[in-house]
């Protein structure tokens, strides 16, 4: 156990809350992208709909604990739980915050999962080593970040291609009017996977904090007031938009109709509903993007634009070491005080 004074834990929570706002604010564009390409809601309408359905995951996750299991991989799946310190759950904040700032001013939708993930790992390494590294909650996370983009690809066109085939006689009217209606469903569904996915996160390494420094007792758990908390700076972030992420994400990769938007949300929705039954810290980000890239293909390849995409790919294979190398750097400052 690391004594740390009541002051100083209120501090690095506030921070974890801070970034917990911050990844909803950059991660606006995840959930909205779609109905604000495709004109289905206006900007305002669709940030504070998302919004509503991030901090509504707090009632999914109520009803169903099970899929609360990335709160635990975060808090004690990436490094051994009995190895984290005060200053490294700080390095891991910072790190990740200040990926998430530079990658924020630049519109790039990287993820801020992994942004944090690589926080952790920087900032643990450099106090630990490489044996305070949990290798299994690692590499499941690492794995992810190659998984859940395809599968939400994939999934996407599977999606077009049986809503295709189920409306193949309808009219072009009816037709619009029902991916219309399931493109607001289903992007409701994926708001709700992303605020329970991400929201955990934070969740994770309040947790983890409280345990280090004894002011959480019994198993490794998360308390009622860390999750309402969470829940409750994901959504206001997301209520604070990210307007430029928003244009990568939902109109400069590809033209979206209803139909595809549609796609796309459901696809990325079972992605993450299904990593957070897993109690895999997966990317919104990444997956959406998949997803939506996925629907454009289903439409035709050209349709995408293979440019703006991979410089969003570019992004994803960077997260995680850069955000490691400023977390061991800032963990590294907290040695000299």
């Amino acid at each position: 156990m690391h004594e740390l004074a009541f002051p100083l834990l209120v501090g690095l929570i506030i921070l974890a809350l801070a970034f917990d706002f911050l990844n909803g604010l950059h991660d606006a564009a995840n959930s909205i992208a779609t109905v604000v390409a495709t004109r289905l809601l206006r900007p305002v309408q669709a940030v504070v709909f998302a919004a509503f359905f991030n901090f509504a995951a707090y009632f999914l996750s109520l009803a169903f604990p099970e899929l609360h299991k990335v709160a635990e991989t975060i808090g004690k799946g990436i490094i051994d739980k009995d190895l984290v310190t005060p200053a490294v759950v700080f390095g891991a904040l910072v790190g990740a915050m200040f990926w998430n700032v530079v990658t924020w001013l630049k519109g790039i939708p990287s993820s801020s999962s992994h942004a944090l993930v690589g926080g952790i790992v920087g900032a643990g390494v450099a106090h630990a080593g490489f044996e305070g590294i949990e290798w299994t909650g690692l590499n499941k996370t690492v794995l992810a970040i190659f998984l859940s983009p395809m599968l939400g690809m994939l999934l996407a066109m599977l999606v077009m291609l049986l809503s295709s085939w189920a409306l193949r006689r309808a009219s072009a009217k009816f037709a619009e009017s029902t991916f219309r209606t399931l493109h607001l469903f289903s992007s409701a569904a994926y708001s709700l996977s992303h605020g329970l996915n991400d929201a955990q996160k934070t969740m994770g390494i309040i947790t983890v904090l409280l345990y280090s420094t004894g002011y959480l007792t019994g198993e490794f758990h998360v308390p009622h007031w860390v999750a309402i908390s969470c829940y409750i700076a994901i959504g206001l972030g997301t209520l604070s938009g990210g307007w430029k992420i928003i244009e990568t994400m939902g109109g400069r990769i590809t033209k979206l109709s209803h139909h595809q938007g549609f796609a796309a949300s459901t696809g990325g929705s079972i992605v993450v509903f299904t990593a957070s039954l897993l109690g895999i810290p997966v990317s919104t980000t990444h997956t959406i993007t998949g997803s939506i890239i996925g629907a454009g293909v289903a439409r035709r390849a050209s349709a995408v634009r293979w440019g703006v995409a991979s410089n969003v790919v570019a992004a994803w294979f960077i997260t995680i070491p850069a955000s490691a190398i400023v977390a061991a750097a800032f963990y590294a400052l907290t040695r000299l005080f």
